[in-house]
């Protein structure tokens, strides 16, 4: 008999307009029944960014997969009724949009806690609901450059403009909402109480980039307290991936097709890639260190270094590195990573005949058992009667007065 669904019996009940909903695209992956509560215009995701697929954004496409669709007109009380109904029997509440939202209809954390102590609520915005900028308007790139991710560029006419680079606000919070959610909802079922959650999307950014800020408070420390590493003299070299520059051992090269990247830092895996080139001169005149030389600065080195990775494509070094165990990795873009080997045999694509566009599927693998393939994005209120009826229980002459108050829009 197969197994459950990993989150089957949760569900959620989501407001959520825009970025913020990606907090429960992995709920559905993993089984979770998602209930997208929308105002009657719906949430207008669908019609933003690029590209637009017959119509409809890519973003929603992806954000939005597998929920449920149901419209509620919540400034109608008949409207709220329906909503406490849903919360009842629901683990958690998301709140993604301004802090408050809910809360001004009667339908905010301390109202809701009364019909469903357990419920787990979080409110997902860009600054949160405290400090200085919680009231400012924001879109995601924002909590990148808040965060310190993004460096201005400028063009040749001296304009500065936004420079290609991935998003990780808008990336990072629903990986660490979604663990505290869950976490939460862990605890509410065996304490028989919820709790409110404040997860705010630039947060989540410097969390996520913690190394390289957390290297910055580390050398504003004394220099006889807080050094380099042993490799290096114990020189301070720049922080995170800005010290891998002069890096010659742990570098990008050009192969004969492409680029990869070679990371012998280690003297052992030195050894392997100059025994496996037929380089042993190279060793004998840089052997390194046990760990984490990188042969800063090494011109010459370097120099020997381009020459020898253009003898190979990029596919040939790559099983080099398996055959003589030392460590280089395939340089690809976000256009091409689609033809990686390696990505071919592990991702699983959702296909657009099916999900209306092509999609990377949950990432973690259960092994020996298949997840649940989520259904594609909803259109507004496509699921209202589905909910009302299956989810809630109401009856025809139910639904009737509700559409008759004007509940659903």
């Amino acid at each position: 008999m197969p197994q459950p669904a990993p989150l089957a019996g949760l569900r959620v009940i989501e407001s959520s307009i825009l970025g913020p909903a990606a907090i429960t695209t992995a709920f559905v992956d993993l089984g979770a029944e998602v209930i997208k509560v929308e105002s009657p215009a719906g949430d207008y995701i669908r019609e933003m960014t690029w590209p637009i697929i017959q119509g409809v954004s890519l973003m929603h496409y992806h954000l939005n997969r597998g929920k449920k669709s149901i419209t509620l007109d919540l400034k109608v009380e008949a409207a709220r009724d329906i909503y406490r109904d849903l919360v009842k029997d629901a683990d958690v509440v998301i709140e993604a949009s301004k802090p408050g939202a809910l809360a001004r209809y009667g339908l905010g954390y301390e109202d809701l806690k009364k019909i469903n102590p357990r419920i787990v609520f979080c409110t997902v915005s860009g600054y949160g609901m405290t400090g200085p900028y919680k009231d400012m308007p924001s879109h995601g790139i924002a909590y990148d450059t808040w965060s310190g991710a993004v460096k201005p560029a400028y063009d040749e006419e001296g304009f500065c403009y936004i420079p290609e680079h991935v998003g990780i606000g808008i990336n990072a919070a629903p990986l660490f909402g979604g663990l505290a959610v869950l976490a939460g909802v862990l605890r509410a079922r065996a304490t028989g109480e919820g709790c409110f959650m404040d997860l705010a999307q630039s947060d989540a950014a410097a969390a996520f980039d913690w190394y390289r800020s957390e290297s910055y408070m580390a050398y504003a420390r004394p220099e006889d307290v807080v050094t380099g590493n042993k490799s290096d003299g114990y020189k301070r070299r720049p922080v995170a991936t800005a010290g891998m520059r002069e890096g010659v051992r742990y570098q990008l090269y050009e192969s004969s097709d492409g680029h990869v990247l070679f990371m012998a830092s280690e003297q052992a895996f030195w050894k392997n890639f100059c025994a496996g080139v037929g380089r042993m001169d190279l060793f004998e005149n840089w052997p390194g260190s046990k760990y984490a030389d990188h042969a800063r600065g090494n011109r010459e080195l370097q120099a020997e270094l381009r020459t020898i990775f253009k003898t190979r494509t990029s596919q040939q070094w790559l099983q080099f590195s398996i055959e003589a165990n030392t460590p280089i990795a395939p340089v690809n873009t976000p256009q091409n990573i689609v033809n990686d080997l390696q990505f071919r045999a592990r991702f699983k694509i959702l296909p657009h005949e099916t999900h209306g566009a092509d999609q990377l599927g949950f990432p973690v693998r259960f092994v020996g058992e298949e997840l649940p393939e989520p259904a594609t994005a909803p259109t507004v209120g496509e699921h209202t009667a589905q909910v009302l009826r299956g989810v809630l229980g109401y009856d025809e002459h139910r639904c009737a007065a509700a559409r008759l108050a004007g509940a659903l829009g």
